[in-house]
């Protein structure tokens, strides 16, 4: 009953998570995958796996490598992935391979931004207003990005009309989005295998950099966690995935985005309590997490995202 985590890349503190619910469960090898042969994160899993792109791997060959490695688990790490394995989720379970990834019709709606504004703006929820026109968005400064995949990648944050419609042209389907003035949050949630949310932590981005939080800081905020919680239910969505939010100048949200999966800084949410990996398990076993309460950190935590060496 080992793990596997793909794409490790330098998700280290993530590796170092997993490897805390294997000491809980007893001798499971956490195993690591990247397409990159020289990846930092290879130092620091059990055994490496140099893989293959997806696009190039069958399923029933991914499959023999977790069977031949005694692989039960796997947690998908980047965006690209998660379609791949929720396309083939059932094939895998039936293989004895349990996945930390959404249902297919749920990774639709937030991989697109378009569609995931729609979807959210026609059950009267607060996202941010998007579209393919920029004359149809209201505002003085505006957010340019791409409209599939991660929200960071190419991403032009408060320019104005005659500098978003240049920008736009350099990539691949550009969307705009009003730019909001106001605190921007991350919020992640676990949602159990019936697709009910078992708990949230609100995690204010203090500083930004390169799309990723460097540093980040637990928040107490009800109505963000509880809208985060219904929305995820909403969406249908399962195991860890990560909204994005704007609180404007009047304490109004605004839902920018999701990620259906684990974040670079969600780490700091495990710390704070939200079990993510370890309640993935205990379902991929067959046991139900209604008896299993989510421990909310009394203290606010703040995390320090840094470079270090390692010497061996």
């Amino acid at each position: 009953m080992n793990f596997l985590i793909t794409s490790v890349s330098r998700k280290v503190t993530l590796i170092e998570n997993v490897k805390d619910v294997a000491k809980r469960l007893g001798s499971s090898v956490i195993y690591g995958g990247d397409l990159n042969e020289k990846c930092i994160g290879r130092y620091f899993v059990d055994e490496f796996w140099w893989m293959p792109p997806l696009d190039d791997l069958a399923v029933s060959d991914f499959i023999s490598y977790c069977q031949q490695n005694q692989i039960s688990f796997v947690i998908p790490t980047r965006d690209k992935e998660l379609l791949y394995f929720a396309k083939n989720l059932s094939l895998l379970e039936e293989n004895g391979i349990f996945v930390m990834v959404s249902g297919l019709s749920a990774l639709n709606h937030t991989s697109d931004k378009l569609k995931f504004y729609q979807y959210l703006k026609d059950r009267d929820y607060s996202a941010i207003e998007t579209s393919l026109n920029l004359k149809t968005v209201s505002g003085n400064y505006f957010v340019v990005k791409e409209r599939f995949g991660s929200g960071s990648k190419r991403l032009y944050l408060k320019v104005k009309e005659e500098e978003a419609i240049k920008v736009a042209r350099h990539l691949d389907a550009a969307i705009y989005q009003p730019y909001i003035e106001g605190i921007e949050f991350s919020i992640d949630v676990y949602v159990d295998q019936v697709g009910k949310s078992k708990g949230a932590v609100v995690r204010e981005r203090v500083l930004v950099v390169n799309g990723e939080s460097q540093i980040t800081r637990t928040a107490r905020l009800p109505e963000l966690e509880k809208l985060a919680m219904e929305l995820a239910e909403v969406l249908d969505l399962r195991g860890h995935v990560m909204f994005q939010a704007i609180v404007d100048e009047t304490g109004t949200p605004h839902i920018i985005e999701c990620n259906p999966r684990f974040g670079g800084a969600s780490t700091l949410s495990v710390a704070a309590g939200l079990d993510s990996f370890y309640w993935f398990f205990l379902e991929s076993t067959g046991k139900s997490l209604e008896d299993i309460p989510f421990t909310r950190s009394e203290k606010e935590l703040t995390q320090v995202r840094y470079a270090k060496d390692l010497i061996f």
